[in-house]
């Protein structure tokens, strides 16, 4: 007995069949010029070939720019950016591998991804940190796909990414610092707000000071005892000159003599200068 296994019954429509892959409309048929323009050298008749399949497949380089809309960056921008990747795909493709829609595509988004990469950082950050911020990112991505699932803590995208705590932690950082924050943004929206500028340390002059008392205490030190005293009476106790003249029985002038001499000696020898002796 003979079985009909055919799909087709009496009253039913054909089972409909898989329809051919779409190409796109920007995707034009351009594998004569692509013969041709291997076979060119270089010259203003190759050029003239290489600006028509740019033209030709320039649509195409804006769709994809398209795809990255809505992310910081002009569209003009972007289709320039996709533009160059399209002209470096021209360059680089060889007609005997294959279609050149499979080899212009990755070689323009990855140009477009490479600017994002390199020119949208507000600050600089080495290559090693952008990858890890995006490997954080994908991985966080993935870990709360169900709905409900609770924010993964570093632990946890340590082990789904195979990186250590303290690589994560980078990439998560480096996920804040995309873009860079004003000096005056607020911190505090209540009575007492103040922003991030009001948060930054100034300069302290004391540091100063202490470098400078530090240097000067062997000079000091090697001083003459009346030199010494006539600093300390001066400096420390805020005496006057005349007033030091008449405890040690010498004149006011023989005091300023004394006090410029000695600060001139310690200051050399805190400079490192050598003193005459």
């Amino acid at each position: 007995m003979l079985i009909d296994k055919s799909t087709s019954r009496p009253g039913l429509p054909d089972a409909p069949t898989a329809a051919p892959r779409r190409r796109h409309d920007d995707a034009p048929d351009t594998a004569t010029l692509f013969a041709r323009l291997t076979t060119l050298e270089p010259g203003p008749e190759r050029d003239a070939v290489r600006d028509e399949l740019v033209t030709a497949w320039l649509p195409m380089a804006h769709r994809i720019a398209g795809r990255f809309r809505e992310r910081g960056e002009s569209l003009e921008d972007l289709r320039q950016v996709a533009a160059l990747g399209l002209v470096k795909a021209v360059d680089r493709f060889d007609p005997e591998r294959g279609a050149f829609e499979s080899y212009a595509v990755p070689t323009i988004t990855g140009e477009v991804k490479r600017h994002f990469r390199d020119r949208m950082w507000a600050l600089r950050v080495p290559r090693r940190v952008q990858e890890l911020r995006n490997k954080v990112r994908v991985a966080r991505r993935e870990l709360t796909q169900t709905p409900g699932t609770p924010e993964p803590t570093p632990a946890d995208l340590a082990a789904h990414t195979g990186l250590t705590e303290e690589e994560v932690n980078a990439g998560l950082e480096a996920l804040e610092s995309y873009s860079a924050l004003s000096l005056d943004a607020e911190l505090s929206t209540g009575d007492d707000g103040y922003s991030l500028a009001d948060t930054l340390g100034g300069s302290d002059s004391s540091y100063d000071v202490v470098v400078d008392r530090e240097s000067v205490k062997a000079g000091l030190r090697r001083l003459p005892e009346r030199e010494r005293a006539i600093l300390y009476m001066r400096f420390f106790e805020d005496m006057t000159q005349s007033r030091i003249a008449d405890q040690l029985g010498i004149s006011q002038m023989h005091v300023s003599r004394l006090i410029s001499r000695s600060c001139a000696r310690v200051r050399a020898e805190a400079l490192g200068e050598r003193v005459a002796v």
